[in-house]
């Protein structure tokens, strides 16, 4: 045996036997004071070779033993606090990796509560507020013969990544703010720094030391969902060191490089949201997508087309990163023929929510941005190929914002494809997401961040806010020969017109049926005038007259010689009048062939003030015991809606699914069903209390029933909307008397439709309809029961 081995361990086992079973404190601290020799603290310290011997093999069993004996009875044998200072100097002075791990494990095995727990875990802040954090994980890093024992480091890195885990589990109420994961994870990466910092100063020296340990260190906490909290303090300060200091650069690319697989998503991810700007990430990352298969993976694939929750800024850190390398850039042209293939297919938009189809178009048009001509010209007919695939499906969609997001989107990479060729222009109103993706398709400002780039442009603004104001300020010169001296026809007195009324020749219709035929056979555009002025007094004097209007309209609406768009007003006008005749309170009119004589109003005028001022006096002479609501409440009426329910609503839904030379619902004219399946769903929901609901909701649950599927989402969520409008217009009773076997089959669609429909607004009526039939059900099993 080594005869410094020989001298360490009798000494350790005369001084472990002395701890454990003494009382007497000059004995404990003299004990303590040979140990202490060991740790290069005293006035002699023991040789190097002693030291080392100490620090391998014995400091754990020490350690170990002054936490047994930890007691409060035993901490006093000494004055002062003298004995309590001296044993925590071997946690805070001795081999880092060690003291920790003993710390940790005596927290876990402590009883809770003790004096014994809480005096460990004040000691633990104690060593984490001293920095010893950092020396752990560089005691890893400077492991000369290669890494250190597996389960050594394995136990450090799951105790130090999940240290506010076990400390909170073990102290629950009384828990300390340093372990608190909002505290401890930034101040693991201000640790992670300090490291770094060591590391590259060892590196200028000649020395070897690995980042290894680190790089398992981050990846863990940022599987953890620990990204934020230790991203926010690393992220900036690597992005100051590494600005102009390539050997800080090529330490941050190794950091990254070691970062395990499945570490390295949670990672990426966090770095691209943190990362002020492309240049600022190409300096954290370098070239690691082309180093590492997973990397590329995370920054090509997932991102881009997996997932759709990131910011705009991000993706113009992600694709800004792929365009700042030449060895990157055909990844960027490989990632933009992917998104336009992805935005291209007909089966992404209808599967696709929306958000994620904005999320593709912006990813399309900051690819566009960073290309140039040159680039983009070997790819061409691929790209334009997907590009029209993908305009012609958001055209034929039903949805006006899906349709508007591919003529933005048409109009822009059209022009950037393939410049020289005609260019797509189509009309359209411009919105929030419009003008956001015309201003992506800019090319990007050469900044450093996104951050520079707006103190660059705020001056520019400024400038142009301050022109303008100066402009305003000033008088603007007239132009020559519009002077006032010039406008004498303004001294004419204008002649009095008031009085005159406009010569008819045509004659008012009677009927209902003489406005018809007046509207659909003559070509007197009086007689049309006529009628039209007509038309509405006359249904409104009789409601059962608009009968005849309902069944012309329901009839013309499967007629041949009509457009779209002529197709979608009957729908327009059919609700309208529903809406119309089934207010409740609603005033007859009376038509007006003409406007008032002028000696006819100013006496109604009179007569009101008149009977309001004797209202009011009144009532401010007359004395009231109790005050109560002084409005009158709207007086009932029977809905006016119930005598042509069924002539408004049977005719629509009859012939759904028959195909016409020039229309065909089930075909390619999804946009007219999707009103027609709302207007359905208004039909039923107006006619509430109506002898025909039943039966209209009958019928309906049945088309709904035939159309559950249907591809588009302007037609499911009209299809959900009118589930709904069953379930509050048909009475509960009879919902289970004649509708049983219907409800008990729509619930498992409604749940499915919640769960998984990929449109947010059909989820939303899916649960809303679920609703209403859970609070039906209250209703409906008492009456089963009976």
């Amino acid at each position: 045996m080594d005869p410094g081995q020989s001298a360490v361990l009798p000494t350790v086992r005369e001084a472990l036997r002395t701890l454990s079973s003494s009382e007497d404190g000059d004995c404990i601290l003299s004990t303590l004071g040979s140990l202490k020799r060991y740790l290069g603290g005293a006035e002699s310290p023991a040789p190097p070779g002693e030291q080392e011997e100490f620090a391998r093999r014995h400091f754990s069993d020490v350690l170990r033993c002054l936490v047994g004996r930890l007691s409060p009875g035993w901490l006093e044998l000494l004055p002062d606090g003298q004995l309590e200072d001296l044993w925590a100097s071997f946690f805070l002075e001795g081999p880092a990796d060690q003291a920790f791990l003993v710390l940790m494990e005596s927290i876990e095995g402590a009883a809770s509560p003790s004096f014994r727990l809480m005096k460990t875990a004040q000691l633990l802040a104690r060593f984490l507020r001293a920095g010893r954090m950092a020396a752990v994980m560089e005691g890893q890093c400077r492991q000369r013969a290669g890494p250190a024992f597996p389960p050594l480091q394995d136990a450090l890195l799951s105790k130090a990544v999940g240290l506010p885990d076990h400390l909170g589990n073990r102290l629950r109420r009384e828990n300390l703010e340093p372990f608190l994961p909002q505290n401890y994870f930034p101040l693991l990466g201000e640790e992670i720094v300090r490291v770094l910092q060591a590391l590259v100063d060892s590196l200028r020296g000649g020395w070897d030391c690995s980042v290894s340990f680190l790089s398992q260190v981050l990846g863990k906490a940022c599987v953890h969902g620990r990204q934020k909290e230790i991203l926010g303090v690393l992220v900036p300060r690597l992005t100051a060191l590494t600005r102009a200091n390539c050997l800080w650069q090529r330490v941050c690319w190794r950091l990254v490089e070691c970062v395990p697989d499945r570490a390295m998503e949670a990672l990426l991810t966090g770095l691209v949201e943190a990362a002020l700007g492309p240049e600022v990430l190409s300096r954290l990352l370098g070239n690691l997508v082309m180093k590492s298969k997973k990397a590329q993976f995370v920054m090509t694939r997932k991102i881009l087309f997996l997932q759709y929750r990131y910011s705009t800024p991000m993706l113009q850190s992600l694709l800004g990163y792929l365009a700042m390398d030449s060895q990157r850039r055909p990844l960027l042209i490989q990632v933009l023929k992917e998104l336009l293939e992805t935005w291209g297919s007909s089966s992404a938009i209808r599967h696709a929510s929306l958000p994620q189809q904005c999320y593709v178009s912006k990813a399309v048009l900051i690819c566009l941005a960073h290309l140039g001509e040159a680039e983009l010209r070997d790819s061409r007919e691929d790209l334009l190929a997907s590009l029209m695939a993908g305009v012609k499906s958001r055209l034929d969609s039903s949805l006006p914002v899906v349709r508007r997001l591919g003529m933005t989107v048409a109009e822009v990479a059209s022009a950037r494809i393939h410049p020289e060729g005609p260019p797509l222009r189509f009309q359209y109103e411009e919105d929030e997401l419009s003008r956001e993706l015309l201003a992506l398709a800019a090319p990007p400002p050469a900044a450093d961040s996104p951050s520079e780039a707006s103190l660059a442009v705020a001056p520019v603004a400024a400038e142009t806010t301050d022109r303008g104001s100066a402009d305003r300020g000033i008088p603007q010169a007239r132009p020559e020969g519009t002077g006032s001296d010039l406008d004498s026809d303004d001294e004419l007195v204008p002649y009095d017109m008031s009085g005159d009324r406009e010569l008819k020749s045509g004659k008012t219709p009677a009927y209902v049926r003489d406005c018809v035929e007046a509207l659909t056979s003559s070509e007197d555009w009086e007689r049309w005038e006529a009628a039209l002025r007509a038309l509405e007094g006359l249904i409104i004097r009789s409601p059962a007259a608009a009968r005849e209007v309902a069944e012309y309209l329901t009839s013309q609406f499967y007629a041949l010689n009509f457009s779209l768009r002529q197709r979608m007003d009957i729908l327009d006008v059919l609700t309208l009048a529903a809406q119309e005749l089934s207010r409740p309170g609603r005033l007859p009119k009376t038509p007006q062939c003409g406007s008032p004589s002028p000696a006819s109003q100013p006496s109604s005028t009179q007569a009101s003030a008149w009977r309001a001022v004797v209202e009011e006096r009144i009532r401010s002479k007359t004395r009231r015991f109790t005050q109560g609501s002084a409005r009158r409440g709207p007086d009932a009426s029977p809905n006016e809606f119930n005598l042509v329910a069924g002539y408004f609503f049977f005719p629509l839904i009859r012939h759904f699914d028959r195909p016409l030379v020039t229309f065909d619902l089930l075909g390619e004219d999804q946009l007219v069903l999707g009103r027609l399946v709302h207007t359905l769903g208004a039909l039923m929901y107006l006619a509430v209390n109506t002898t025909v609901a039943v039966a209209m909701g009958k019928a309906l649950l049945e088309f709904v029933w035939t159309l559950r599927f249907h591809g588009d989402a302007y037609v499911r969520r009209g299809l959900l909307s009118a589930v709904s409008s069953i379930l509050l217009s048909v009475p509960a009773e009879r919902l289970l008397a004649d509708l049983p076997d219907e409800l008990l089959e729509a619930q498992p669609w409604l749940a499915d439709v919640a769960e998984q429909d990929p449109d947010e607004d059909c989820r939303v009526l899916a649960v809303k309809a679920l609703l209403l039939l859970e609070k039906l059900k209250g209703t409906l099993l008492p009456l089963s029961s009976s």
